[in-house]
């Protein structure tokens, strides 16, 4: 049902890889990558307006030739190599007691336009037209997207076998996650995982929207410019791992406001009183315990409040999201937040900085108020994806995020 290939990776020698590989372009600033990276990250790849002073524009057509000459010069500096073979390779990323099992292959474009390859947020252009410029520009995937499959029991077993040998790559990263790499080396092995996934109805962008339309886009338009397209050229294939849903945990993704609309703290509380049961929590930090629970940080005290029965409807998967009725019942009816991707006095915080980060933005007197949601389940969001629904913005927050530079996918002519 869902197309995959195993591919002759772009990879960094065994004594290198700690030292190329980096966190991805999208979480991290350019002053904060510039900071970061080492003299053989991939970030100079990736956020080359790093290499200028001052720091470039990043979409600035410079700053494009740059990643294309630096990309160069990795692989003739032999701290990026590319397999002999076409192989499939097992990452697997520790955080905590927690290890997820990915299965790193190329995904097929067209099974992204025909909805087999299954989102859950909108995209915006301009972030794919970015994105789409640098594969354009390097003529491959540099960073790979996240995707998530209804677990299989036979491919976890084939994965548990390969993971019992050496890992090539094996490393403990700054921010405390644990990241190891395997080759699949056993060509029936490799075989095997072909056809299984053969059998699987569909793909769930789990992390990377916007470069997995870039993808697709970059796809199509080297279909159209080839008379001899026959949809089997490396080219209709983009970089991905892909995890079993069974291993894979959703995040808070939460959000701190600017101003109470021109409420005071007691006012607030007694507007949030028609559509929920809120209890004040003290000094006590409060997370969310269940669906429909919220947490509420103000005024130096932490409140639970609860959505009352009447103010949602259980069958309607988007309107039932906690996103949807914190957005619905306090951010626009009581706050005047209309639209979550363009208002600048909302902001997000993903779930890994802690409730810790919510109270200090509040405390700084930056914030005027904060709100911790449950985080949303895998099930709701294959459920969602399924139905062709769209989430609100900034629902999901995946950790550990995959490390760029492990591999790197050529797309050839």
């Amino acid at each position: 049902m869902v197309r995959i290939k195993p591919f002759a990776g772009i990879r960094p020698p065994k004594e290198f890889a700690q030292e190329v590989a980096s966190r991805p372009y999208d979480v991290l600033s350019s002053q904060e990558a510039k900071a970061e990276a080492g003299e053989k990250s991939l970030l100079h790849i990736i956020k080359p307006e790093i290499d200028f002073e001052p720091v470039a524009d990043e979409h600035d057509e410079k700053v494009y030739a740059k990643a294309v000459e630096n990309f160069k010069k990795w692989r003739s500096n032999g701290w990026l190599v590319k397999d002999s073979k076409e192989r499939y390779y097992i990452y697997a990323q520790t955080m905590g007691r927690r290890t997820q099992y990915g299965l790193v292959a190329c995904c097929h474009f067209e099974d992204y336009l025909s909805g087999k390859i299954k989102k859950h947020e909108l995209t915006r252009k301009e972030k794919e037209d970015d994105r789409m410029a640098h594969v354009r520009a390097q003529n491959a995937n540099l960073e790979p997207v996240f995707f998530a499959y209804p677990a299989v029991p036979e491919l976890d077993a084939i994965v548990a076998g390969v993971v019992q040998g050496a890992p090539e790559y094996d490393f403990m990263a700054d921010d405390g996650f644990s990241h190891k790499f395997w080759v699949v080396t056993d060509n029936d092995v490799n075989a095997r995982i072909t056809r299984l996934f053969e059998a699987i109805p569909a793909l769930y962008v789990a992390d990377g929207h916007h470069r997995t339309a870039a993808a697709a886009r970059v796809g199509e338009e080297k279909k159209t410019a080839n008379p001899n397209h026959t949809g089997s050229e490396e080219y209709c294939y983009f970089l991905s791992v892909i995890f079993p849903d069974t291993q894979l945990d959703i995040m808070d993704y939460n959000r701190v406001v600017k101003d109470l609309n021109g409420l005071t703290p007691e006012q607030l509380l007694e507007r949030l009183e028609k559509s929920f049961i809120v209890e004040d929590k003290g000094g006590y930090e409060y997370r969310p315990v269940a669906r429909h629970n919220f947490s509420m940080y103000l005024a130096g005290r932490w409140y639970s409040f609860t959505s009352r029965l009447e103010t949602y409807n259980e069958e309607d998967p988007v309107g039932a999201l906690d996103v949807t009725i914190l957005s619905r019942l306090v951010l626009d009816d009581i706050l005047n937040i209309k639209d979550l991707r363009v208002d600048k006095r909302v902001d997000f915080v993903g779930g890994i900085r802690g409730l810790g980060e919510l109270k200090r933005r509040v405390d700084s007197g930056e914030m005027a108020v904060a709100f911790a949601l449950y985080p949303v389940s895998m099930k709701q969001l294959m459920h969602i994806a399924d139905t062709g629904n769209i989430m609100p913005p900034k629902t999901t927050w995946f950790e550990p995020k995959l490390r760029s530079g492990l591999v790197i996918h050529e797309l050839g002519r």
